[in-house]
């Protein structure tokens, strides 16, 4: 376990795929994650298969993360960092937080700061890096809250809700987390 102060990271087990499938077949929490079509618990099963492999090779390290209720843990959404580049020390990070009762509770922006750093920490990694809608407020608040900064922009990249989107480039280096 990697703990925050809010939330925790564990490993994904498959337990947790009926979590997924529920929150992926909710349009609100789908939107920004540029999923178009809801998802079947067997699309689930080999989307976690292949995260297996992926971890298996290290190129993905994914975690589920966990709030406290109480004196129990929630499991919320999933973390995670992709596309790791070991020679260059970077990689992509990826979050969906699907019980919505926990969004706008700061959980995203523990999870995000959590996971930089064992990034940071435990990889030494050097930069890590994301990619999120421009009218993804309540995600660009988070990831800047956490420490990202604005690199660039795509114009028009992204087809949403019938009409082309920006998005927004947005990293952070080893030192400013420190």
């Amino acid at each position: 376990m990697i703990y925050g102060e809010k939330v925790r990271l564990r490993a994904i087990e498959r337990s947790d795929l009926p979590n997924f499938v529920r929150w992926f077949n909710d349009p609100e929490v789908r939107r920004y994650l540029l999923m178009f079509i809801p998802i079947s618990s067997a699309q689930e099963e080999k989307w976690f298969e292949d995260l297996l492999q992926r971890m298996q090779r290290r190129e993905t390290l994914a975690f589920a993360v966990d709030a406290r209720i109480e004196d129990e843990w929630a499991h919320i959404g999933n973390i995670g960092l992709h596309r790791i580049d070991w020679k260059n020390r970077c990689a992509y990070l990826g979050i969906a937080l699907g019980e919505r009762a926990y969004w706008h509770q700061g959980c995203g922006t523990d999870a995000t700061r959590t996971i930089l750093r064992f990034a940071f920490d435990e990889l030494n990694l050097h930069w890590v890096e994301l990619e999120v809608i421009d009218e993804n407020m309540r995600a660009r608040r988070c990831y800047e809250k956490a420490g990202f900064r604005y690199e660039g922009i795509r114009r028009k990249a992204i087809f949403l809700e019938g009409g082309y989107r920006a998005s927004h480039l947005m990293g952070i280096l080893q030192e400013k987390f420190q």
